[in-house]
């Protein structure tokens, strides 16, 4: 028995799976809910037990495939909440070094302050001689 395909690009029927013809005995009907595929099964063309056994088979490949992206779901739900914990510990660190450094500049100001005020004070002075050497 030739395996033909009726590939009619992705209905909405079959939860985005495009709908297929397996064999000639069995086809595929529409239905009203999208969780159902029923079948039509002609016993003069198909054999019910290639079709039960391969369905079968399908299902095993679907269940693997539905534990693997679940294991994966879960890998990368687990990286994530690290991430953001990692993200919340860094933003703490930043906060309490911001923190620090305003304290450093509140504390060091001051001393910055008496400097200006030092060369301001130089300055003059260095004019004012200039102008005394310079009228004599």
């Amino acid at each position: 028995m030739a395996s033909t395909s009726n590939r009619t690009g992705g209905g909405s029927f079959y939860g985005g799976a495009a709908p297929y013809r397996s064999r000639d005995g069995l086809s595929t009907r529409p239905v009203g809910s999208s969780d159902e595929i029923q079948l039509r099964i002609d016993p003069m063309l198909a054999d019910l037990d290639d079709e039960i056994s391969g369905l079968r088979s399908q299902v095993k490949q679907l269940r693997n495939v539905a534990q693997e992206i679940g294991s994966e779901a879960k890998f990368q739900k687990d990286f994530l909440d690290q991430l953001q914990m990692t993200m919340i510990k860094a933003q703490a660190g930043v906060k309490n070094n911001i923190r620090k450094l305003n304290k450093s500049i509140i504390k060091h100001g001051s001393n910055h302050i008496v400097h200006v005020v030092l060369f301001a004070l130089f300055c003059f002075f260095v004019v004012y001689m200039w102008s005394k050497v310079s009228r004599r």
